[in-house]
This record gives structure tokens, sequence and C-alpha cells, in this order.
């Protein structure tokens, strides 16, 4: 409609063609389970993998993937991936969250971690997987903090399930009205920007508590 082909997911399916359910598949492990994932579009590429499927879109070997299953391979996909983070975070992640800032790594995505930790507790783990940026960082943080591994595993998959079913589910959902299928690019879009608000939100948070800490601090010199 706007000529932005690439939020088309029929045109992007059927250019991935059998590709496209592990192409999927890989984004979500690489976003939830590596550091350099966090600029990747999970939200919106679970939202539109929904729509795809509710139009039976995504096949592999000729074969239409099943709503069940797509949701519990992205599920499956998320879960590992998250655990990687978190025994990254175990093992190495100190020296990582420490290394200096770089086109694929920035402070400031640490120090909103921490905040985002500080504010939620345990059940940050459920929460930043609606959380963009968050969704990577956090595993790694709560490696980093050596949170106890059955308690993060038992929030983990909550999360997980909660965001990976979720959206997709909602994909498909309103993938089932035409009004939505006459026009994927507006309702791609409007999701986009609806998953960029959490984002937009904390870090208005995170300014006015830095504010509230100097302001605290000049009272008191």
């Amino acid at each position: 409609m706007f000529g932005i082909h690439w939020l088309d997911p029929h045109l992007l399916i059927s250019e991935l063609n059998g590709l496209a359910l592990f192409v999927i598949l890989a984004m979500v492990f690489v976003e939830t389970g590596l550091l350099v994932g966090f600029f990747l579009p999970g939200d919106s590429l679970l939202f539109v993998t929904g729509l795809a499927v509710a139009h039976g879109d995504i096949q592999v070997g000729g074969t239409v993937v099943p709503i069940w299953l797509m949701c519990v391979l992205i599920s499956l996909a998320g879960f590992l991936g998250d655990q990687t983070g978190y025994w990254i975070g175990r093992r190495s992640g100190h020296a990582l969250f420490n290394k200096p800032n770089s086109r694929l790594f920035k402070h400031e995505n640490v120090e909103k971690t921490h905040a985002f930790f500080e504010r939620y507790g345990s059940r940050a783990v459920i929460l930043a997987h609606f959380v963009p940026v968050m969704r990577t960082f956090v595993p790694v943080a709560a490696g980093i903090g050596e949170m106890e591994y059955r308690k993060f595993l038992r929030y983990n998959i909550i999360g997980v399930i909660g965001w990976g079913t979720g959206v997709t589910l909602l994909g498909v959902f309103l993938g089932g009205f035409q009004v939505v299928a006459d026009h994927i690019d507006l309702f791609t879009i409007g999701f986009v920007v609806l998953s960029t608000i959490p984002i937009w939100i904390e870090g208005l948070r995170a300014r006015k508590a830095a504010k509230l800490e100097e302001d605290e601090r000049k009272a008191n010199d």
C-alpha cells in the first residue's frame, strides 16, 4: 500500500519459501539468547507470523504449518534463547556488561536492565518478554545476579509461553478479519508502534528517577 513491501507477510513469506519457519525461529532465538539480537523486531515478527499462519502462508515441504505447532516452536526457540542468555550471564556476563560502548553494545541498555530488575524483581523474567531490549538483556542479568536457576526456569517458561504464543495468536486472530487482510501494512505498522511504547515508558521512568536522585543529592550537599 505504501510501498513498504517487507511489511507484507504474504510477500515476505513467499520470498523466503520453505525457509520462512527456520528464519523466524532463528530470529527469535538470537533476540532472546544473544546480546547482539536486541535490535530484532520480536513483537512485530510474531505478529506478522500470526497473520501469515492465519492465511496458511508458512509451509515446509509444501505442508502448511498448523497454528499450534507454530506456537510451540516459537515458544521453544524463545525458551532455548533465554536459557542461553542466562548461562552466558552466569559464565561471562560481568565481562560482557563491562565492555566499552560499541555499535552493538550500549551501557544505557545495561542500566535500563538493572532498573527494570530492581523495579519488578523476579517477575522481570516474565515481563521482560513483552518489552523490547529487556527481552535480550534480562536473562543475561539474571545469570549475572546468580538468580536461582529453578526460579528462573519457572518464570522463564511462563514468560516465553505467554509472549511466544500470545502475540502469535493475536496475529492469527486479527488475521481472520478481512479488514486486516486488506490493510496488513497499516496494522503491522500500528503494532510496531505499540510495541515500542514500553520502551518509552521505561525511559521516562528512568529519567524521572535519575532526576529525583540528582535533586536529593543536591539537597543533601
